[in-house]
């Protein structure tokens, strides 16, 4: 069982990151989905940026890390899109992170990566929020670091292709995603 914080999307905290959290319940996990928006949710990406803004990214980071407090060390840190972004800020402060789930996005690797650590990105391909370019610097610095990182690009899905109530949905990629995460978290905890 794997003890897991699982961060939303700039659109807020939505069914498709409480469903998700009840998925990986009923594979045995701990699950928290801090909302950091406090409530508040969006429509569209630029809508969520707009209150992103809004909230600032210094208030958002902050409730992250206090929906942190009390939780073991080994948390596994999970984002999704914004959240991706979430878990870059706050995975310096947590060396003893059991793992990492980019979902939507790729994240940049902190010089405090421990070597053999698991960390999945899970992105569509292409996708704004995870460009080649970007994705290839994160993988050359996993090797660089010593971390075990698998890299699983879904061609043709839509960036929120994870989301049932958005028009990016891809089932069958969605399904494949979380069967990899599933096994992911089998082999990080």
């Amino acid at each position: 069982m794997a003890h897991i914080a699982l961060f939303h999307s700039v659109l807020g905290l939505r069914p498709a990151e409480l469903l998700a959290a009840e998925r990986l319940r009923g594979a045995g996990h701990e699950v928290v989905t801090p909302d950091l928006f406090c409530g508040e949710t969006a429509p569209t990406l630029d809508e969520g940026f707009r209150l992103a803004d809004r909230i600032g990214w210094a208030t958002v980071v902050e409730h992250a890390r206090q929906a942190l407090r009390g939780m073991p060390d080994e948390t596994v840190l999970a984002g999704v899109s914004m959240g991706a972004g979430v878990v870059a800020d706050l995975w310096p402060e947590r060396p003893a992170t059991g793992g990492v789930l980019l979902l939507h996005a790729a994240a940049d690797l902190p010089v405090s990566a421990r070597p053999g650590l698991k960390v999945q990105l899970h992105a569509a391909d292409p996708d704004d929020f995870a460009p080649p370019e970007h994705v290839a610097a994160l993988h050359r610095a996993a090797q660089e670091s010593g971390v075990d990182l698998q890299i699983f690009r879904y061609p043709g899905a839509g960036h929120f292709y994870t989301d049932r109530d958005l028009p990016d949905h891809d089932p069958a990629a969605a399904e494949l995603t979380w069967r990899r995460v599933l096994d992911f978290l089998g082999r990080a905890s």
